[in-house]
């Protein structure tokens, strides 16, 4: 189906700054973030939704689609999900290009910035055949990840909207800041979307429906050394540079992303920075495993406890955090938002496709918040960089699906 507003109004997102900002200790992240919020909840208000408001808790953009079904109808309540930030990549003066009809071999120019997007180095590229996608121009990221799931959910909600014949239950819209940093769902009020189940459309190709997550957390480690003159530093100096590649050793060496797939978990030095005197590095740590992720946790403990005991005194400060748990422990004591997921897709002629995620998404925090929150596809690809691009016609589908599921929660109702 088209949706004439859908493609408008993702570009328009699309053009707005609002990157997050990991260093930020305000709610949200980052000004931008609150400029779009508020032109949200003006358009919101304007196709005709309902309590339309920015959570004083979360800094969420929160809405109502009112059932049109009599008081008595036992239908569930469905929430739609989506985050407003772009991730850590140049996000400024996004220029949205459209290649149509794009034949799944050419290479693609992104303007005149000198990057292309190339099948032999994109295969994904050949999937879309046929279709009209929409690039950046090569100097900065899209944004589909995730403007073009709040793109779908708001016109999905338009729709309904529009046409009253199809009848839904109560549809509660959340669109939230800071998932990119990890911090957006951290304030997320249950009690303030009342919904049975909730889903984010935070995917990317076509037929993507998650409910396995990663466990993830991370640890930061501050290594003390004892800088002294390098010509009289026999038996004196520790180099805290060299106390950070004596950790970095005794991990496992084939445990790093670039070498894990599926549920293998890895640990991931994302950060090292220092002199001879100090220096820190920075971990995550995921595992689809729980009893893996904690052991994961204690090798860090016990390198630490084990470098400190060689030196006799505490040279390795290390400090993890939780960050979010595979969601998968929630939903599948009640698989009913999973299995409507599915259905609808099905019936659509989509195959879905599930899979454990190498990631998380904020469903992985509100799922254990009390509020089961499987992911649908939105349809960005190569997401997070200049090589971005999102497919009309998935995310058209996506619409599809979105409206399939309510639509099909009715039925099975009855």
């Amino acid at each position: 189906m088209s949706y004439q507003n859908l493609v408008p109004r993702f570009i328009k997102y699309a053009k707005q700054t609002t990157r997050s900002d990991e260093n930020s200790a305000t709610i949200p992240s980052t000004k931008s973030q609150s400029v779009f919020a508020h032109q949200l909840v003006a358009e919101l208000q304007q196709i005709g939704l309902s309590q339309v408001h920015i959570s004083t808790k979360s800094a969420y953009v929160l809405a109502t689609l009112p059932t049109n079904l009599p008081a008595t109808a036992e239908v569930p309540k469905i929430g739609l999900i989506a985050h407003m930030d772009t991730a850590d990549f140049n996000a400024e003066n996004v220029q949205p290009q459209i290649q149509k009809n794009y034949d799944g071999k050419a290479t693609i120019p992104l303007a005149k910035s000198g990057y292309y997007l190339d099948p032999a180095e994109f295969p994904n590229l050949k999937n879309y055949a046929g279709e009209d996608l929409i690039t950046t121009d090569g100097t900065t990221l899209l944004g589909a990840d995730d403007k073009a799931g709040i793109a779908e959910i708001i016109t999905a909600a338009e729709y309904l909207l529009a046409h009253p014949e199809i009848k839904h239950g109560t549809i509660q819209i959340g669109i939230g800041p800071d998932e990119e940093i990890g911090k957006g769902a951290d304030n997320f009020d249950v009690t303030e979307f009342p919904a049975d189940f909730a889903y984010t459309v935070d995917g990317g190709p076509l037929g993507e429906l998650e409910y396995e997550t990663f466990n993830a957390a991370q640890a930061k480690i501050k290594l003390i050394g004892k800088n002294v003159h390098p010509g009289t530093a026999k038996d004196v100096m520790v180099n805290a540079l060299q106390l950070a590649f004596d950790f970095q050793a005794q991990l496992p060496a084939d445990e790093v992303p670039e070498k894990t797939a599926g549920r293998q978990g890895f640990f991931h030095l994302i950060d090292l920075n220092g002199t001879v005197d100090q220096a820190e590095m920075t971990y995550i740590i995921r595992d689809h495993d729980r009893s893996k992720f904690e052991s994961r946790k204690e090798l860090l403990q016990q390198i630490a406890a084990r470098m400190n005991a060689e030196y006799g005194e505490e040279r390795v400060v290390l400090e993890v955090t939780d960050q979010y748990y595979n969601m998968r422990e929630v939903i599948e004591k009640d698989m009913t938002s999973v299995k409507l997921a599915q259905t609808a897709m099905e019936e659509l002629k989509i195959k879905p496709i599930i899979y454990p995620v190498r990631g998380g998404t904020d469903g992985s925090k509100i799922s254990f918040m009390g509020l089961p929150t499987p992911n649908l596809f939105a349809g960005g690809e190569n997401m997070h960089s200049r090589f971005e691009f999102v497919s009309v016609q998935v995310m058209e589908r996506a619409v599809d699906v979105i409206l399939q599921i309510i639509k099909s929660a009715v039925h099975k109702a009855k």
